[in-house]
């Protein structure tokens, strides 16, 4: 090969190569899910959604209000994102920026959709969603109170895999990691979580095993506030 050639050869690999290929995401950033087919895409997307009623009188019309809760992981958020991309043929860095979006929505963010059909039609705006360990002890277990963020409703890879379902109000709650002490809202051991959805004076509840990413983030929030040693620091009592 000679020089010029050469050279032909070496800028069309810097300047065409990425361009087939993958383009470069942040560090640590998982794109996997682009290889997940329709199906797959779906059937992760479903894993984390349940369904629930609000037991008791609702306006004093009805005495249930179905509501279903969608956590969305980092996975169920990846798996709606594939089924964008290939819905509406999205390029790779578009998709890619879509998980990205919707991951700095917040720490935890659950979509909530309650039935307005039930009752009067109409969801009171002071209904609440609190979010902590099943397993719940009067006095030492926190929980944390999630925000409505109607923003979020832009977000498309917070939007799910199941399509919209006009028969419900839908909600994006998020909640912070820390419970309002300042204390992690899944101490070490728990192994489940669950949301309370109160209207009025009525509860119904959602429940899920606690997220292996959740798990992850934790492990390393603790690793990262730990003193370093020989800081003086007696940690023996905690």
């Amino acid at each position: 090969m000679n020089a010029p050639v050469a050279m032909f050869v070496a800028w069309a690999a810097f300047t065409i190569g990425p361009a087939l290929g993958r383009p470069s995401v942040q560090a640590g950033f998982d794109d996997s899910y682009l290889t997940w087919t329709a199906a797959k895409a779906k059937e992760i997307g479903r894993s984390t959604r349940v369904e629930g009623h609000v037991a008791g009188t609702f306006v004093r019309v009805r005495s249930t209000t179905t509501f279903r809760a969608t956590w969305m992981t980092g996975d169920v958020i990846r798996a709606t994102a594939r089924l964008a991309l290939l819905a509406d043929r999205l390029c790779i860095a578009q998709t890619n920026a879509l998980v990205q979006d919707a991951e700095a929505a917040g720490e935890i963010t659950i979509m909530v959709e309650l039935d307005s059909n039930e009752g009067s039609g109409v969801i009171p705006l002071d209904w609440v969603a609190l979010l902590g360990p099943r397993t719940f002890v009067a006095g030492e277990t926190e929980v944390a109170r999630g925000k409505s963020v109607p923003a979020l409703r832009e977000v498309r890879a917070l939007s799910g895999v199941f399509g919209r379902d006009y028969n419900y109000d839908v909600f994006w709650i998020v909640f912070s990691l820390d419970a309002q002490s300042g204390k992690p809202l899944f101490p070490a051991g728990v192994r489940e979580a669950e949301l309370i959805v109160r209207i009025y004076s009525k509860e119904g509840r959602a429940r899920w095993r606690l997220p292996d990413s959740i798990k992850r983030r934790l492990v390393a929030s603790v690793h990262t506030t730990q003193p370093r040693s020989g800081s003086g620091t007696d940690t023996r009592s905690r």
